[in-house]
C-alpha cells in the first residue's frame, strides 16, 4: 500500500498523488531548485520560488506563471478528519468530539481562564478514556455537554471566546 498525498494549487484545485505517481514524473534537475519537466511531450522549466517544508508550502514558478502548492500526507489528513489542524493550534476556538463517546468528566466551567494544555475534559469511547488538554490560551465560552452525555463525531463540545 502507497501513501496518497492531496496537493492543493492556489487554493483551488485538488489533486491526489502517491508515491509510484510520482516516481513517474519526468522531472530532471538543472540546478538547486529547479527542473526541467516533461508533460505529454511539452517542455516545462520548473522553479521552487519559495518552500516553507515545516508547513509543506511551496512557492512554484513554472514558465512564467507562479503557483502556491500546499501538500498533505496521509498524517496531515488524518488530523484534519479528526478536526485539529496541525500548526493551527492557536486558531482554535472551539472542541469538537473526534469519535463516538460518552463524557465522563469536565474540568472546566462557563468563564474561566484557561492556560494552553489545561485539561478541559475527559471522553471515553472504545474502553478507552482520553483526555482533552486546551489548545491555547482563552476563556471557556460555552459548554455543549454535560457529564454523561453521549456524543458523536463532530459534536461541539467546548467553545473559546
Amino acid at each position: 500500500m502507497t501513501a496518497n498525498f492531496k496537493v492543493k494549487v492556489n487554493g483551488a484545485f485538488e489533486f491526489d498523488f502517491n508515491k509510484d505517481s510520482v516516481s513517474q514524473l519526468d522531472a530532471v534537475p538543472i540546478e538547486i531548485n529547479q527542473f526541467h519537466v516533461l508533460h505529454q511531450n511539452l517542455p516545462y522549466k520548473a522553479e521552487i520560488v519559495v518552500s516553507d517544508f515545516n508547513q509543506k508550502k511551496y512557492t512554484i514558478k513554472v514558465n512564467s506563471s507562479i503557483y502556491h502548492v500546499v501538500i498533505s500526507d496521509p498524517l496531515d489528513q488524518l488530523i484534519k478528519e479528526m478536526g485539529f489542524e496541525t500548526g493551527l493550534a492557536k486558531q482554535i476556538n472551539d472542541i469538537k468530539a473526534p469519535m463516538p463517546g460518552l463524557i465522563l468528566e469536565i474540568n472546566v466551567i462557563i468563564g474561566q481562564t484557561v492556560k494552553e494544555n489545561d485539561p478541559l475534559l475527559i471522553l471515553t469511547a472504545m474502553k478507552m478514556e482520553n483526555s482533552y488538554h486546551s489548545p491555547r490560551d482563552g476563556i471557556i465560552k460555552s459548554i455543549a455537554v454535560n457529564v454523561g452525555d453521549s456524543v458523536i463525531k463532530g459534536d461541539l463540545l467546548i467553545e473559546f471566546e
